[in-house]
């Protein structure tokens, strides 16, 4: 599925992912490729994508790794999910 994690001074990363999990107001959930589309607010937390994910070199500051998943920290968002593509609009 294809994943753009956007903030209000640039697009953070747009690629492709098999999963995302994320922070959402009653608790963290992840969702899989071909998932039911949603629309959902974020809490502050970790974006959490899966280690196979192609970092643009200008990326990898910003994540780090977790276990077996690349994480990013946001404050809080807005997660929609429609057609196979996520878009996660971050404070």
């Amino acid at each position: 599925m294809h994943l753009e994690i956007v903030s209000p001074e640039q697009i953070i990363l747009s690629g492709e992912v098999k999963t995302v999990s994320v922070p959402g107001i009653n608790g963290e959930f992840q969702m899989l490729d071909n998932h039911a589309p949603l629309v959902s607010v974020l809490k502050s937390g970790s974006i959490k994508l899966d280690s196979s994910v192609n970092l643009p070199k200008g990326l990898k500051d910003k994540f780090y790794q977790e276990n077996s998943k690349m994480c990013f920290d946001i404050s809080g968002g807005v997660i929609e999910l429609n057609d196979n593509k996520v878009v996660i609009l971050i404070d």
